[in-house]
């Protein structure tokens, strides 16, 4: 950095004139900081009349288009390619820019406003006024008065920052702060110097602006301290003498400058302070006599991106009169770039211009340049590499000379063309925003310095035709801000913030224009934004609040501007014109709380414009924009149709609305009797999801007619129509009349209309009504039509397992109400040698069957049975019926029975069991020749298995099959399901052994060869075949197997060990000794055997199953074999015999254990049962010799006195239950039998009084006399009904179930063997058993094994 400057330096400010003009001036200034918003409004407020001037511009009625005078292209316009198309945000852009004028200027050039009448304006091309021009009042002042007071001469050159810099003619600088008086701050060098050195002409500020530097037209540069006012240098020698200074520009780097001299040439000063001493060194970078350089440009960051990398290079652009060029001045002199301008005007003046934009995510900077009225972009780039890329970017193609190009911010640019007229540029849409006149600004050229006048003119004549135009110091911006010099003032151009632009445009009461402005901010449409910020829903939520205050301001002007007096179409026409821009922008802003209430509210105060409003709703209704309305606003909306009898508009309205807010029942009546039936169905579906109700309501009118045989009314036919489209949509998953049924109800729908078409009555069906109502009278209706709508639907349902079901339901329907008309002699209608064919190509078989059996061709019946899908099982009974029915002659019999037999293989395809009984039944005598014909051998498997099972259900008595068809189907068996033969063989009755036994060998079937052999008497060979079996499947056992297989084999070899044990123990009851051991052992042998291979390390894993099998032989052998043969036998085998005892010792324990538990069993069971007997025939002893005591003294029959009867043969009889009878009552009531002598009585009161139940039986005492005897017992085992009572009563006495009771049961379900009395249960043993009592306990168990 540059040292402070001393206080002695040469140069000092002068105080004299400056003091001087802050007196007389200081005053004059009341303005605002420039920058802030309070500034904005007060510049505003105080230039109404440049305001006026600007925006008060008088219309013209024909306008060129900026449009028409592009269209006409240019042949030699350069082609430019864009190497950057990510720049370009629109497909098909045209190159040139938009003439779209500002509002201010003129709002003709929009040709959509002369047929704009209710259509919402194009607000995306209207972007009202987009920068404010305004004249700083004070400085302007104090320029003036610097010219009259102290001689400072006119305004040369201008410079901003956070001060503002004014050359003057007399070489003075005029510095005034920002601050609100915008007062001068210091006024820079004195008119003597002026005199000297000429006319400021550039002036140029450092980045913090603490320096000035001050160029003159004489050459000269002088170097002054902003904050001192001091003049820290003087350079006299940095270029060539004799040329004005064109332009100075510091860089980025406070100790680095450029200037440009009006020869052309550009030198780089480098200002350097040594041992206190201040000094400006000059280094020439371009040469005039190279080409002469008028533009320089050095590109300047902003703080926040001075660390941006491309800043290293110092970048600096020249612009000579033929090319531009990008040179890097650090960190050594370098060429990036060269490039020329092509065709153009000579006159046109050069311009350059830096600005940082963000392209793809990066911030890069771009330069324009232009000369004459085409922009070029190019966008700089800096790679890994550290090299520079510039890239071409969009042309911005114009229809005016350029004299200046200044940026506003990375999307605007303000150009100002060759007469005075500013154009504001949206750049990436290359759309003009603005146009704004500003020659009431004189604005100072600089043509006097690029003439060089000075020093007596010596330029070239390019660059004098070139400084006509030049303003280059005229025009400075910071921050956003544009500064414009004229002769006699400064003005400030700002970009206007999105509320002033509103705001401006609601003060010239433009309220549409200012609402579709507003609305093109609120999408983020609008070009120039500035005072948005925050995220996108907080910037609308502001917009809109903004909006929605617009709208009432609308809504209240729409009121009060409406006329008052004339025709009610004018007031229309105004309401017509005002009311839909309010509804439009309500929806748009999704604001319909607002639009239905107050704004609905407000405009109810006018009855036109009520009317209006409720009319203009119906657009956005029938493009459902507007689907929810507030139920006021609908119900209204109906009565205002109604009362002006705009039923077709009120249905279109209805079919778009959401009227579940409405009474829906009242609505239903409101279209019926204005037959909108598409509304009245729309209500039904929308507002209560029925959709069969108005099907219902239509059928009711168009049935009756129909049904008695009149035409049907237009009106009708009509309400006709709409039905069956309305079940077409329906079937089809549409809405009626528009629109889709949601998914989720699309299924039920279908379903519902299904099933209401095909309902057997109608809800409110008379007494005559035909079934099938709805489908019939669709059929009267219009037949072709009805059949169209189900073929259609089934087309579109083929894969809709329920829609197949109801196609079919209805094809059903309409073949039985063919079949009806037919029947009911409407074949005289058809050609019956056309009606047959066409019925069976539609495979309506039922038709078919019909026609044929009016021919009483019986035989083609069949076909049509075998043909049809559903009814292909009803040929069977169908045959069935005609060959056994009477009625029939014996010729068509005949057929039907030739007929069978053709086709008897399809039957047997279809179902073998009732084919076979069929055969059976009729085709007795043919069982042979059918099974001769039959190639399919598993359809013959089938035919003989349904035929020969009995378990089929056949009577195999009325069969007359010879044995050989029998083996054949067991061959077959064998081959096709070899697992049932064995359950087979044993329900078939008819098949030879030998030949049966050949079969099931040949098939390897050892279980079924065994069970025949048995059957033959060859136990011995039938005990072979179960014992080679077993023993082949214990051989598998020694070789390695997987563990599933393994269980898997020891499942089968128990199985085959079972079935063997129980072929020896069926048959052992019949053999000898001898012929038992022959069973036995070797079965024995062949379960011990693979144990001896103790060696055999996989058979150990095997030894403790093995032992188990082995135990269960020896078990049950025991019972046919005596046990001292089976140790003899064990211990003679020679594998035992060495000594080996350890192998059998467990065989012979286990044998032990066994005979010492059923030794034990049997001693035990025996002394419970001994003591068991002796308790309860002592306890039955003393009750039977117990004394009983009557309950009362006389005959419960006769009702006397015992005592007063003394007959002979007269007893009293007393039963144990208290009663008291004669002997000779109870012989007449039938209760008492004789028995061997002996008489057994029963209480007759107590038998009478158990109604069907148990007898009440009781033991009697007979006393005759003083004596009393007891009656004599059977002498038989078995107790009698009394005695069975009492021994009931004891064993309910004794806690628990008897020992006895346990062992009676135990033989009555093992044997049902009676011995004496353990045979003392009755009724169902399920039922009785003890061991169905939940206290049973067992408390017996077989004694623990020893284990060794």
């Amino acid at each position: 950095m540059e040292p402070e400057s001393l206080g002695a330096e040469q140069g000092a400010s002068l105080p004299g004139p400056a003091e001087e003009l802050g007196t007389l001036l200081g005053q004059d200034a009341a303005l605002q900081k420039l920058s802030g918003e309070e500034l904005d409004r007060e510049l505003e407020s105080k230039s109404d009349l440049i305001d006026d001037k600007e925006f008060d511009i008088p219309q013209v009625d024909t306008p060129p288009t900026l449009e028409s005078i592009l269209n006409e292209t240019d042949d030699e316009e350069e082609s430019f390619v864009l190497e950057d198309p990510s720049l370009l945000n629109i497909d098909n852009i045209d190159t040139h820019s938009y003439d779209t004028s500002s509002l201010a200027s003129s709002d003709s050039g929009d040709r959509t406003h002369l047929k704009r009448k209710k259509k919402l304006p194009d607000s995306f091309s209207l972007h009202g006024s987009v920068v404010r021009l305004s004249l700083l009042k004070g400085i302007s002042a104090q320029i003036v008065s610097a010219a009259d007071k102290v001689d400072a001469g006119l305004p040369t050159a201008i410079a901003a920052s956070s001060l503002i810099a004014v050359g003057t003619s007399h070489g003075l600088a005029l510095i005034f702060g920002k601050d609100p008086n915008q007062a001068l701050r210091l006024c820079l060098g004195s008119t003597a110097v002026g005199a000297q050195y000429g006319a400021i002409s550039a002036l140029s500020i450092n980045n913090d602006c603490s320096r000035l530097l001050c160029g003159f037209a004489k050459g000269q540069i002088t170097m002054w301290d902003l904050a001192s006012g001091k003049l820290l240098r003087s350079i006299t020698d940095a270029h060539p003498p004799g040329t004005a200074i064109l332009h100075i520009k510091f860089t980025d780097d406070p100790t680095l400058a450029i200037c440009n001299d009006s020869g052309g040439s550009v030198f780089e000063l480098s200002f350097k302070r040594v041992m206190g001493v201040r000094t400006c060194e000059s280094r020439c970078l371009f040469s005039g006599s190279k080409g002469e350089v008028c533009c320089i440009e050095p590109l300047h960051a902003k703080t926040e991106l001075r660390d941006h990398p491309i800043t290293q290079y110092s970048l600096l652009a020249m612009a000579s009169l033929t090319k531009i060029l990008v040179i890097g001045l650090k960190p050594s002199l370098k060429v990036w770039m060269t490039f020329p301008y092509g065709r153009m005007d000579p006159s046109s003046v050069p311009l350059l211009a830096w600005y940082f934009v963000a392209v793809q995510n990066s911030v890069n900077p771009m330069l324009a340049f232009c000369r004459g009225d085409v922009v070029h972009f190019l966008l700089v780039k800096r790679d890994d590499s550290g090299a520079i890329h510039v890239t071409k970017q969009k042309q911005l193609h114009l229809h005016y000379d350029l004299i200046n190009f200044t940026w506003i911010n990375s999307r605007t640019v303000v150009l100002l063309d060759s007469v005075e007229k500013l154009h504001v540029i949206d750049r990436q849409m290359q759309e003009e925003l603005e146009t704004i006149e500003i020659s009431e600004v004189q604005l100072v050229y600089n043509s006097s310095h690029f003439k060089s006048l000075a020093t007596g003119g010596n330029v070239s004549q390019a660059l004098a035709l070139v400084g006509e135009k030049a303003c280059y110091q005229s025009i400075s911006s910071c921050g956003g801000q544009i500064f414009y010099l004229g002769t006699k003032s400064v003005h400030l151009m700002m970009i206007r913030s999105w509320r002033e632009r509103v705001d401006h445009l609601l003060k010239q009461d433009c309220l549409t224009e200012a609402l579709a402005l507003a609305w093109s901010f609120h999408e983020g449409k609008a070009k120039a934004v500035v005072g948005l910020s925050g995220d996108g829903n907080k910037r609308k939520a502001v917009i809109a609040d903004r909006m929605v205050e617009i709208l009432f301001h609308y809504a209240d002007r729409t009121l009060k501007k409406c006329p008052d007096q004339g025709k009610i179409q004018v007031m229309e026409q105004h309401f017509q014109d005002m009311v839909p821009v309010i509804v439009d922008y309500c929806l748009l802003l999704q604001r319909t709380d607002l639009l239905f209430s107050q704004m609905y509210d407000k405009l109810s105060e006018n009855s036109v414009a009520k009317g209006v409003f409720l009319e203009c709703l119906e657009p956005y209704i029938l493009s459902d924009k507007l689907m929810g309305m507030t139920a006021q606003v609908m119900k209204d909306l109906l009565l205002h149709y109604q009362d002006k009898n705009l039923m077709e508009d009120m249905e279109a309205c209805i079919v778009h609305m959401d009227i579940t807010s409405l009474d829906i029942q009242q609505v239903v009546l409101l279209c019926w009797e204005n037959h909108l039936y598409d509304a009245m169905i729309y209500v039904y579906n929308s507002g209560m999801n029925d959709f069969i109700s108005p099907m219902e309501k239509l059928f009711k009118v168009i049935a009756p007619p129909l049904n008695a045989g009149k035409s049907l009314t237009d009106e009708k036919v009509v309400m006709g129509n709409k039905l069956l489209v309305y079940i077409s949509c329906c079937l089809a998953g549409r809405a009626y009349p528009l629109g889709d049924i949601p998914e989720d109800l699309v299924p039920l729908v279908k379903n519902q209309v299904f099933e209401f078409l095909i309902r057997l009555h109608s809800a409110e069906a008379s007494a005559d009504e035909e079934v099938y109502p709805y489908v019939r009278t669709l059929l009267h209706f219009d037949t072709r039509e009805f059949l169209n709508v189900l073929a259609l639907t089934f087309e579109d349902f083929k894969n809709d397992k329920q829609a197949v079901e109801y196609q079919q339901r209805i094809v059903d329907i309409l073949l039985k109400v063919l079949l009806e008309l037919l029947q009911a002699g409407g074949i005289v209608q058809f050609e019956e040698n056309r009606l047959i064919p066409m019925a069976e190509k539609a495979e309506f078989y039922q038709i078919c069957e019909f026609m044929y059996e009016q021919e009483h061709l019986y035989d083609k019946i069949i076909d049509c049975y075998l043909r049809d899908p559903v009814r292909k099982e009803e040929v069977f009974n169908y045959i069935h019926n005609i060959l056994s029915i009477p009625g029939y002659s014996a010729e068509e019999k005949q057929s039907v029975w030739q007929k069978a037999m053709k086709h008897i293989e399809e039957l047997l395809l279809l179902s073998p069991n009732k084919a076979a009984d069929l055969i059976a039944t009729h085709f007795n005598d043919q069982i042979e020749g059918i099974i001769k014909n039959l190639q399919d051998q598993f359809l013959l498997f089938q035919f003989l298995r349904s035929l020969l099972d009995p378990r089929e259900g056949i009577n195999q008595d009325m069969l007359q099959i010879s044995p050989c068809v029998t083996e054949q189907f067991i061959e077959l068996l064998c081959h096709y399901s070899p697992d049932q033969v064995l359950e087979t063989l044993q329900v078939l009755e008819f098949y030879r052994l030998e030949e049966t036994i050949q079969i099931t060998q040949k098939h390897l079937l050892h279980e079924a060869s065994s069970y025949l052999l048995e059957k033959k008497g060859d136990v011995h060979g039938a005990f072979l075949v179960m014992l080679e079996q077993l023993r082949s499947k214990l051989l598998m056992l020694t070789y390695e197997i997987e563990e599933s297989t393994e269980l898997h084999l020891l499942k089968d070899i128990e199985d085959t060990l079972v079935k063997t044990i129980a072929l020896c123990q069926r048959n052992s009851h019949s053999l000898n000794q001898q012929q038992r051991e022959a069973l036995w052992f070797p079965l024995l042998e062949a379960m011990m055997s693979p144990q001896k291979l103790s060696s055999s390390t996989v058979l150990c894993q095997y030894s403790e199953p093995l032992k188990s099998l082995t135990m269960q032989v020896l078990n049950n052998m025991a019972a046919f074999i005596a046990l001292p043969s089976i140790l003899q036998r064990i211990l003679q085998d020679p594998v035992y015999g060495r000594g080996k005892l350890g192998e059998i010792q467990g065989l012979v324990l286990g044998m032990l254990d066994t005979f010492n538990y059923e030794q034990t069993l049997l001693e035990t069971t025996t002394n419970l049962l001994n003591h068991d007997l002796h308790w309860s025939l002592c306890n039955l002893r003393a009750s039977i010799t117990r004394g009983l005591n009557p309950k009362q003294d006389y005959c419960c029959i006769c009702l006397q006195q015992y005592k007063r009867r003394q007959e002979m043969a007269d007893e009293i009889i007393v039963f144990s239950c208290g009663h008291l009878y004669h002997s000779l009552c109870l012989l007449s009531k039938e209760c008492g039998i004789e028995t061997k002598g002996q008489m057994r009585w029963t209480c007759y009161k107590c038998n009478s009084s158990n109604k069907g139940g148990k007898l009440s039986e009781n033991f009697s005492e007979l006393k005759k006399g003083n004596g009393a005897s007891l009656a004599q017992s059977s002498s038989e085992s078995l107790l009698d009904s009394q005695q069975i009572q009492a021994f009931d009563q004891l064993c309910r006495l004794y806690r628990g179930t008897s020992r006895l009771a346990l062992l009676t049961e135990l033989s009555r379900t093992r044997g049902g063997e009676k011995h004496g009395l353990l045979n003392v249960s009755q009724g169902d043993p399920a039922l009785n058993s003890v061991f169905q009592n939940e206290n049973f306990q067992l408390h017996l168990a077989p004694p623990p094994l020893t284990e060794e």
